[in-house]
């Protein structure tokens, strides 16, 4: 840099190249000065940049280290390079402020004039990183009365106000540029000092130069933020947007500058009344505006205040940097009066869960409808309506429990077919067993009927799995990790062969890994896709809701870690953060989880190469069967249906999720291949198996002909 170390501006450090051979030079000379201490703090700071989670590769390496020498300290520091230096500080503003924010917020220069209020502001604004560089005005030197508010200490006193203020700044962050104008701003300088700035805070004691620095503001298309530490307000004159606005917000009229100049502090008074408005006043500075002169020199101002009124000033900077709405206006952040106003939080009770009343089942029929409405549905939907007749029982699908997952009724259709499973087995422990048959409504039209005739049958073979339907649930517990026992997986698979069907696993860690990667990952793709997201959550039932359909929250079985996530995962507006970064990745955690805990993730497939509704109801009745076979074997079981499941084409994953649409087709196309489907098999549904404790409770369903609804 080539610069004399003794010649070095009083408020700002020199950065010093060891490459460089003059700065190396003054290094040297720094370095022999006995009294110059030397502090190296590029170790610690480069193996805290080390420990940052998603860590950007900003290519800078230790050719941009640089000593920092502060005459004022007599004191040399090492730093890394300013990227690195800044990506370090910052970090901790994550999420609150993105990176892109705050690379858009350092291309500002923000000057503040007025270094009593102002030095907080000032050092918020650098603090937070909301600014590129920052310009600092005033005239005045510190006194002991000044440090009731001034963030400073004894060795300031006498010292510029804002040359303290830079010293602070560069103790902070030496890489932020800061410009002192230690002669204060005048109409001479204002122009100067207003010139390529972002925004204009001012916080000086002189009325006229308030209005000398308003009307430049307006010739230069500069916003002035003024913040009065009095119950917190805040003046926001948009000039950038409004030049033509009168300042002050037309409060003082025509009034001009120079109307005021010379005027004595009574002569100002009705002009600060006016400008401040006497009703809004807090009763101690209204009453101490009374005293001045008589019994209190200045008016008061309180550090908490200050501090509070640089909150609001850095964060009307932060709206006007970023482009957010911020209109021209007055506005009070009145701590004293939100204290007024405290009271208890409402209690965290925990919910009060009614127990379920069973009712008679009505005959053998009744019996056989509620097997069937036991039947397992995606939420726990039930998309079918029941009919008994004088000798045919109907399920017919019902539309209206459909969801953006269920693409062409296939989800409903699949349950569907798990219900028929359930009245066949149902008719059967009751000798009123019968033909059954699917019948497809007109090609797009999605209906689907299935007719069960009643006949004398007693099937012994379908009879047996009378109790297991009976006893069906879906177990969401972490599972044991357990391999599966032997025999267990030629056992399903063979429970599935006899019913028309495939069954698709993978059972070893490295594969049951890769399905938790991939499963998880659509499960934030549902998160965060508006539609999918609000259904997923209105699947989801609590006390006050209808119990009869959805997911009764107990069954999730969260843990009190995932309880509280789950309770910030329901705020639509978190969702719409999450989606406008595309972050999220921690979304599918609960999912994933889950399928690592298990011994098989399994999909249950038939053979089609075009598949009807039909088709998807007997794969639903393999589901049916192989789901009781599990249980038999000790397994718990969870249906998992990632967001592609019935997608069969991208315009219908593209339908399901258009931000989406190639995530979820590369999703898809791995998953497939992880558990090995031919391209002639589609999937009915996807079961995860594990070796798990009871599940704590099994969801209700729906009446049907006044028996038991509970399950």
């Amino acid at each position: 840099m080539g610069d004399d170390p003794n010649r070095v501006a009083d408020h700002r450090p020199l950065i010093l190249d060891s490459t460089d051979p003059e700065d190396a030079r003054i290094l040297a000379g720094l370095r022999a000065d006995p009294h110059i201490e030397f502090l190296d703090l590029r170790a610690s700071l480069h193996v805290e940049y080390e420990r940052m989670v998603a860590a950007p590769d900003i290519a800078e390496g230790p050719e941009a280290d640089r000593w920092i020498y502060y005459p004022w300290r007599a004191t040399v520091v090492g730093l890394p390079g300013p990227r690195t230096f800044r990506m370090i500080r910052l970090d901790r503003n994550r999420n609150k402020l993105t990176r892109a924010e705050q690379d858009r917020l350092a291309g500002q220069t923000i000057g503040i004039i007025g270094q009593s209020a102002g030095h907080a502001i000032a050092h918020l604004l650098a603090l937070e990183g909301v600014c590129g560089e920052l310009r600092l005005a005033d005239l005045d030197e510190i006194e002991l009365s000044n440090l009731n508010r001034v963030a400073g200490t004894l060795f300031d006193v006498g010292v510029n106000k804002a040359v303290v203020t830079a010293r602070r700044i560069a103790e902070l962050d030496p890489y932020l540029p800061v410009q002192v104008f230690e002669s204060g701003v005048d109409e001479n300088s204002v122009d100067e000092f207003l010139a390529g700035l972002a925004i204009v805070v001012e916080e000086c004691d002189s009325l006229d130069m308030k209005l000398v620095v308003r009307e430049a503001a307006a010739r230069h298309r500069v916003p002035v933020l003024m913040e009065t530490s009095d119950r917190g307000l805040l003046d926001v004159e948009r000039f950038d947007l409004e030049p033509q606005r009168p300042a002050f917000h037309g409060l003082l009229g025509d009034v001009r500058a120079q109307d005021l100049r010379g005027l004595t502090s009574r002569e100002k008074a009705p002009f600060v009344v006016k400008l401040l408005g006497a009703a809004g006043l807090s009763p101690r500075l209204g009453a101490s505006l009374v005293e001045v002169g008589e019994t209190v020199t200045s008016w008061p101002q309180l550090a908490e205040d200050v501090t509070l009124g640089a909150a609001s000033v850095v964060a009307a900077v932060r709206r006007i940097g970023l482009g957010w709405k911020l209109d021209s206006g007055r506005v009070r952040v009145d701590v004293e009066q939100h204290l007024d106003e405290l009271a208890d939080p409402p209690p965290n009770d925990e919910p009060v869960w009614a127990e379920a009343t069973p009712e008679a089942v009505a005959g053998p029929v009744g019996s056989v409808l509620a097997c069937a409405q036991r039947a397992p549905s995606g939420g726990n939907m039930q998309p079918w309506s029941l009919r008994a007749a004088a000798s045919d029982i109907f399920i017919e699908l019902a539309p209206e429990h459909s969801t953006a997952m269920d693409i062409g009724y296939r989800g409903s259709a699949v349950a569907l077919g798990a219900a028929v499973y359930n009245a066949r087995v149902a008719a059967a422990a009751h000798g009123i067993l019968g033909p059954h048959e699917f019948i497809e409504g007109a090609p797009g039209s999605g209906l689907l009927v299935a007719r069960l005739r009643l006949g004398n049958d007693r099937s012994a073979e379908m009879a047996t799995d009378y109790p297991a339907v009976l006893r069906r649930e879906t177990n969401r517990r972490v599972g044991t990790g357990a391999r599966l026992a032997d025999g267990v997986l030629d056992a399903l698979a063979e429970t599935a062969e006899s019913a028309g069907a495939h069954v698709r696993a993978v059972v070893d860690r490295r594969g049951i890994e890769e399905a938790a990667h991939l499963l998880s990952d659509s499960d934030r793709i549902r998160y965060l896709t508006p539609r999918l997201y609000e259904e997923m959550l209105a699947e989801v039932r609590w006390p006050d809701d209808d119990p009869e359909t959805g997911i009764d929250a107990r069954s999730l079985e969260l843990t009190d870690d995932e309880w509280a996530a789950f309770e910030i995962t329901t705020r639509a507006d978190v969702m719409a953060q999450l989606r406008s970064w595309s972050g999220g990745s921690a979304l599918g955690k609960y999912t994933g989880d889950r399928v690592r805990s298990s011994s098989a993730i399994l999909a249950v497939t038939f053979e089609a190469t075009d598949p009807r509704l039909t088709d998807y109801a007997e794969g639903g009745a393999a589901v049916a069967r192989v789901w009781v076979q599990a249980e038999r074997l000790g397994l718990c079981v969870q249906p998992i249906s990632p967001v592609y499941l019935y997608a069969r084409r991208p315009a219908e994953l593209a339908a399901i999720s258009p931000d989406f649409t190639d995530t979820l087709a590369s999703l898809q196309g791995r998953f497939l291949d992880l558990l090995e489907v031919p391209e002639h098999e589609t999937m009915a549904l996807v079961l995860r198996l594990s070796y798990a404790s009871a599940a704590t409770v099994r969801s209700r369903r729906r009446p049907v002909l006044g028996v038991d609804t509970s399950s």
